[in-house]
């Protein structure tokens, strides 16, 4: 008979998420039943040998926290952006909006990881890399004496967020509040209009489409810090920019996981 106690002094037991089971290797039964018995109390277990965490670009068994391997994370190219100062992302938001500051933790790049990341993101129900890039951005971003006072998502349409089942921001915008401890609003915006996936859009019909947003709640005299995924024609940001700019006395920064140049 096993025996399962709570792990507290046990010596000579094998622990096990969180229980310790008698030496499993005294027990009188089969190697396949002690086998079974690891995996059943442990099934991470099992998934790690039948279902090992790879590499999204390159296929290599890796670690279960991380969504790329040590080769595959050198090829990202970060874009070591000062927040406070000039920079190529406040650059092009100043084409189209007033703008406080800005920052992009790495350039988009099609054929690069910084793809591959985002692509698994917001299309392969990988939810958690947004928190894994959430904690490179802290790594990278100081905001010094110019911290904003709130952090608002780009939101996706309700038939959207039904379709994809989770917004690919929330996590990301989620880890950053409680790093900074800046309040994090995911209902400030929304999105009126339902539109096809950005990648499925070229070019010239980002140029073209604009989607339309409005503010739910009143908001004066904030800083607020508006969090995309991928600045491209940046028309989404500037949209969203304006409807925050005109409600008040309200300041807007900007924060991308990425920018394509």
């Amino acid at each position: 008979m096993i025996i399962f106690t709570p792990v507290r002094d046990i010596k000579n037991n094998l622990i096990i998420r969180g229980y310790s089971v008698r030496r499993i290797r005294d027990l009188s039964i089969p190697a396949t039943k002690k086998l079974i018995i690891i995996l059943v109390i442990h099934p991470q277990m099992m998934l790690d040998i039948f279902f090992p965490n790879r590499c999204i670009r390159c296929n290599r068994i890796i670690d279960a926290d991380f969504p790329v391997c040590n080769l595959c994370f050198d090829q990202i190219h970060f874009t070591h952006n000062d927040y406070s100062e000039h920079n190529f992302v406040k650059e092009k938001c100043n084409l189209l909006f007033p703008i406080e500051n800005a920052f992009a933790l790495m350039q988009f790049e099609k054929e690069n990881v910084s793809r591959k990341l985002i692509h698994e993101l917001k299309y392969r129900n990988r939810e958690k890399i947004g928190k894994i890039l959430a904690e490179w951005t802290t790594e990278r971003l100081d905001f010094r004496n110019q911290k904003p006072d709130l952090l608002v998502t780009v939101p996706l349409h309700p038939r959207k967020l039904k379709e994809r089942g989770y917004n690919q921001l929330h996590w990301f915008a989620e880890t950053l509040s409680e790093f900074y401890a800046i309040p994090f609003d995911h209902d400030v915006m929304k999105r009126n209009h339902y539109s096809k996936a950005q990648a499925l859009k070229d070019k010239q019909n980002r140029l073209k489409t604009e989607s339309t947003f409005s503010m739910t709640k009143n908001i004066s005299g904030k800083h607020i810090l508006l969090i995309d995924d991928v600045f491209t024609t940046g028309n989404t940001l500037a949209s969203i920019a304006w409807e925050i700019l005109k409600s008040g006395d309200n300041k807007v920064s900007v924060l991308v996981m990425a920018i394509d140049e």
